[in-house]
């Protein structure tokens, strides 16, 4: 099995290119020796979210994969986490990082994201929100303070995740730190075209989340990984239908989250990098149907600003 690639961002920091999710329905017992064995078979990338309550949990499981000796320093893994819509607030974007920091255990991460470009009552315990508790975001108010972050060595780097080209060309108006990257669902049901292009000429990185369509969530669909073009595909190169999708998101030039806490699965999905699809195999899967996983108002309900954000992706 070939080794994970490193993308290198516009600030010259290296990321490998595929990372484990932590975002799981079974909870914090399964995340942290999930994470030691995702270590032992070669991950060095792992997202997060405060919002996932899997913070504390991917924490331990680094640390414990420090003592077993299967890394050497806290320096060799690359650790993502977002700001959550109740810190989505200028007053309380520095309380949102160092709240992360204490549950990792750790005095800074690689890469702080805006999670989602909305505000909620930080009060709110419960999905679908009512619609006095969300409201659109100062965004040049909180990415003030995100760059704050930045220059107190909270974080290495900045960027955003479920930004559309529209608010990231109002997010380049004011930063004087640009975001490095923009987190969003892609799969080969859902390409991302435009929103990538503009990425592209911005210099700003894509990371897929989703790959597989979000499969085994309440939100998601099995479309991806039941496709017949993609497992006609998977049978006549001996790959799983997974890898093939993997594959495919990666050849678009992005970097992925992939999450499967299974032992197998995780590292077949990281097995990806020593071969590649054909140009027609490559044509058949981009001709697929769209058909998106992510809808915000299935989580946030059904109030204008997120009508609008699903709009918009």
């Amino acid at each position: 099995m070939a080794g994970v690639p490193m993308v290198t961002l516009s600030n010259g920091q290296l990321m490998p290119v595929i990372g484990m999710g932590t975002m799981s329905m079974v909870g914090p017992e399964a995340t942290k020796p999930a994470v030691v064995e995702a270590v032992k078979a070669g991950y060095r990338h792992f997202d997060t979210a405060y919002s996932y309550k899997s913070e504390k949990a991917l924490g331990e499981g680094i640390r414990e994969a420090l003592e077993l000796g299967l890394i050497e320093s806290r320096d060799e893994v690359f650790i993502t986490t977002k700001l959550a819509c109740g810190f989505a607030d200028p007053s309380l974007v520095l309380d949102g990082i160092k709240a992360s920091l204490r549950n990792l255990g750790m005095e800074y991460v690689d890469m702080y994201l805006i999670h989602i470009p909305l505000k909620l009552n930080p009060e709110v315990r419960k999905v679908p929100v009512a619609k006095e508790d969300i409201s659109e975001i100062d965004l040049e108010g909180v990415w003030d303070q995100m760059e704050c972050c930045q220059n107190l060595g909270l974080t290495k780097a900045i960027g955003v995740s479920n930004f559309s080209p529209k608010r990231l060309q109002q997010l380049l108006s004011f930063a004087k730190i640009p975001p490095l990257l923009n987190q969003v669902e892609m799969s080969p049901l859902w390409h991302q075209n435009k929103l990538r292009e503009f990425c592209k000429a911005k210099d700003i990185h894509v990371t897929a989340y989703s790959p597989l369509g979000a499969v085994g969530t309440h939100w998601g669909h099995n479309k991806v990984v039941d496709s017949d073009v993609i497992t006609q595909i998977a049978k006549a190169k001996g790959k799983t239908t997974a890898q093939i999708a993997l594959r495919w998101v990666y050849e678009q030039g992005v970097s992925i989250v992939a999450k499967s806490f299974d032992k197998e699965r995780m590292r077949e999905n990281i097995d990806i990098f020593d071969w590649s699809l054909s140009e027609d195999e490559s044509d058949k899967i981009g001709q697929l149907p769209q058909h998106k996983a992510v809808v915000f108002a299935n989580v946030y309900g059904q109030h204008d600003v997120v009508l609008h954000l699903d709009a918009e992706l």
